[in-house]
């Protein structure tokens, strides 16, 4: 009858255990991968109000961590699996908390779990208010334009949510209060470079149809894109050359695209070679000036210039050095002048009238279309007098 009993009680004991509810199964897609973790929403706090620092200090104090522990672990196990740079893995967690608490239900309860789920994941943000603003910053200490920055303990914090209030909040009339919420072991600091891009599903590519005349002849490429990469980018701010021209172009796009180029130019010399990726830049795209397109001045990563259909001086100088990179890997110089960026290349032998710097002359590539055909080696006669400054130089790396 004992046995009986212990065989009973155990039945119970394993048919009481809490078992996840599906409805507690949070599950989305990111980049092609499955992110999927157990949390009961309505544990979500809902206070009416959280546009004041005593609210919002609550709204912290009132979350227990054990809460969060399966969120913050599917999203370092991404972190950890796939090593997804930092801008990557913020958009993996404005995903999660998307997920959590909508932004269209809270705006302000979406921001502090975006803020706390990137200090539970080690990275240093801060919070400041003004009457309903609330605005969200990370510690970076790179040059980010565009968006506002503040100091704080003479370390650089950047904001990642201006563009929420239309990248414009006037703050002679709205001064911003920091909010002092200590969060122990979150130090980490931020960087907004980009090294690898996700692998992508195949599926979730399509193809799209470029074409541009060389010597008489039409070519054309049918290039793999992806529009989550439209997705990804779509707030990444103004950063600094070195950053934004080497971001890289995923698999799929690099492999339906450069490949193609290479054999198109392998008969060439290198001069005519690069002549022709100048070309391919040149009039493979509709140029548009990015207030136009954008509203504001926005540089596009190689990829990006590949997906839209409009592009300006600045896109098509990334395209064009990430192909002359890729394809020839010869040293370059980005030059920005009042009204113009241009890039320049540096030959065995120089072609034209030299740029010349550091002991070094490069001739210049013009990758956006002009009024006449320019060769290489000529820059817009309007330019020839006009100052510049070298904004970024590239030497291949001895291998």
């Amino acid at each position: 009858m004992r046995k009986c009993v212990t065989i009973l009680f155990l039945f119970v004991s394993f048919s009481i255990r809490p078992i996840a509810s599906a409805a507690n199964i949070i599950q989305f897609d990111f980049c092609g991968e499955q992110i999927t973790f157990d949390f009961d929403r309505s544990i979500v706090p809902n206070n009416p109000v959280l546009s004041d620092e005593t609210a919002i200090t609550t709204f912290y104090q009132s979350l227990n961590p054990s809460n969060y522990d399966a969120v913050v672990k599917a999203l370092l196990s991404y972190k950890d699996k796939f090593k997804p740079d930092d801008w990557l893995y913020y958009q993996l967690i404005r995903k999660a908390a998307q997920q959590i608490s909508p932004k269209s239900d809270d705006y302000h309860r979406y921001t502090l779990y975006k803020w706390y789920l990137l200090n539970r994941s080690g990275y240093d943000a801060r919070l400041a208010i003004s009457g309903d603003y609330i605005l969200f910053y990370i510690h970076c200490e790179e040059n980010i334009y565009n968006i506002p920055y503040r100091m704080v303990d003479g370390k650089q914090y950047v904001c990642l949510n201006y563009h929420d209030y239309g990248n414009h909040i006037d703050f002679q009339k709205n001064v911003f209060t920091l909010i002092d919420m200590p969060f122990p072991g979150a130090d980490g600091n931020f960087s907004y470079k980009i090294t690898h891009l996700p692998e992508f599903n195949t599926g979730d590519y399509k193809v799209k149809d470029l074409s541009f005349n060389y010597n008489e002849n039409e070519y054309h490429f049918k290039v793999k894109l992806n529009n989550q990469i439209q997705s990804l980018f779509v707030n990444y701010p103004v950063v600094d050359y070195a950053l934004y021209l080497n971001i890289p172009l995923s698999h799929e796009t690099y492999s339906s695209l450069i490949p193609l180029l290479k054999k198109s130019v392998k008969r060439m010399s290198v001069k005519n070679g690069v002549d022709y990726l100048m070309r391919f830049t040149r009039y493979a795209f509709l140029f548009e000036p990015d207030t136009e397109v954008f509203g504001s001045e926005k540089r596009l990563s190689p990829e990006q210039t590949l997906l839209y259909d409009q592009s300006d001086c600045e896109d098509r100088v990334a395209l064009f050095y990430c192909l002359v990179k890729e394809i020839y890997n010869l040293p370059m110089i980005v030059l920005t002048y009042p009204k113009h960026v241009t890039i320049a290349v540096q030959f065995n032998k120089t072609y034209g009238k030299p740029i010349v710097y550091n002991g070094n002359k490069y001739s210049i590539c013009e990758p956006s279309p002009q009024k006449e055909d320019l060769m290489v080696g000529q820059l817009l006669p309007e330019l020839k007098k006009a100052p510049y400054e070298v904004a970024y130089v590239y030497t291949p790396q001895k291998k």
